[in-house]
């Protein structure tokens, strides 16, 4: 199943505290590796704010719970998503069987 993840830095503490939260952030990040059960298909981070998303396909979600909860300084909202022409035809589907409804 392909899901969204959209990610972003929790602000809490000091500046000190969140500049040292920003480098163990990327210090975790520079040792992480994708996990073979995740099927990454786009990794992007949002200019000029601590943030973004990731767009990858995946059918263990206590896989995808492990990766989340190692960046602990970090929110996560996972959303499951399809692609366009599948939505289209699933609409049409249920625009029919409506329809039908009389």
């Amino acid at each position: 199943m392909k899901y969204v993840i959209t990610w972003k830095k929790r602000r809490h503490g000091t500046t000190a505290e969140y500049e040292a939260g920003q480098r163990r952030v990327l210090e975790l990040m520079r040792a992480w590796r994708r996990p073979d059960a995740v099927v990454i298909h786009e990794f992007l981070v949002k200019v000029g704010e601590p943030g973004g998303f990731v767009v990858f396909e995946a059918d263990d979600l206590a896989a995808v719970h492990r990766e989340t909860a190692v960046f602990s300084t970090l929110n996560f909202q996972i959303d499951p998503v399809i692609d366009v022409d599948e939505a289209l035809a699933a609409v049409g589907v249920a625009i029919e069987w409506r329809d039908s409804v009389v």
